[in-house]
């Protein structure tokens, strides 16, 4: 082994180095692997949504400008669920290792719901936010939280903010972070991932919270790693395409 292995932080972004090799994180592969048809779906609702909601104000815009308007609505739905995900994911790491926290009044709820769960379950954590790394299967990521809780067991566990709540394909994310062999402590250092027991998905709500326990089992893993190949023939296939070939003129 030669080479760095660490997680760089890059704007709103991350990426992952293993060996001093760049390596896919688990959320990329699954993005470009397992199809979402329920994004499909969202998308569109979210549109036509939009578009009732501002008639008026669209009305009043050139059709080209309204058309690009629209088109941006999906992204502006996702970016602002995603950017109150994050901060409650950044409140949620020192809360978990029983740190004060300045609360935003807008997610008091979801801090409280945050320190309700935490104090139910009696949770000591182990792994709070800490890179893990695959080298057998040549991926990162980046897991929120593993923890011995008031059953006795290790959970690795995943906070979620979104209005509906994990979907089923949660799986795949906390299956690949659980057969992940090491994790970095603190200083950089590798160790060895400890043995879970359990995983599952916390879902932080304004009015409360819920646990959801997941499989993960190795039959979900190797269908991670059947996701991942996916994504990878993806970005494969760019190359795969020659040039157009031009005949040759007889002389």
């Amino acid at each position: 082994m030669s080479g760095e292995t660490k997680r760089r932080n890059h704007g709103r972004g991350h990426s992952y180095l293993l060996d001093g090799e760049k390596v896919p994180g688990v959320t990329t592969l699954i993005s470009k692997g397992f199809p979402k048809t329920a994004l499909i779906d969202w998308a569109a609702r979210t549109v036509a949504a939009h578009a009732v909601d501002r008639w008026d104000e669209l009305a009043e815009l050139p059709i080209s400008e309204r058309l690009r308007t629209l088109e941006k609505a999906p992204t502006a739905a996702r970016d602002s669920a995603g950017l109150r995900g994050t901060r409650v994911h950044k409140l949620a790491e020192p809360l978990a290792l029983g740190e004060e926290v300045d609360v935003p009044e807008e997610l008091a709820g979801h801090v409280e719901a945050c320190v309700r769960f935490l104090d139910d379950w009696d949770v000591h954590p182990l792994i709070v936010e800490r890179p893990v790394f695959s080298r057998r299967h040549r991926y990162g990521g980046s897991p929120d939280l593993v923890a011995r809780m008031r059953d006795g067991k290790t959970w690795l566990l995943d906070w979620k903010t979104n209005a509906k709540g994990p979907y089923g394909d949660m799986a795949f994310q906390l299956a690949a972070y659980r057969y992940a062999e090491i994790f970095l402590d603190e200083d950089g250092g590798e160790r060895p991932m400890p043995q879970i027991d359990e995983v599952g998905v916390v879902w932080l709500r304004a009015d409360g919270y819920d646990l959801y326990p997941f499989e993960a089992g190795a039959d979900v893993f190797r269908q991670f790693l059947y996701i991942a190949q996916v994504a990878q023939a993806a970005e494969a296939c760019r190359d795969y395409k020659g040039d157009a070939l031009i005949p040759e003129v007889s002389s």
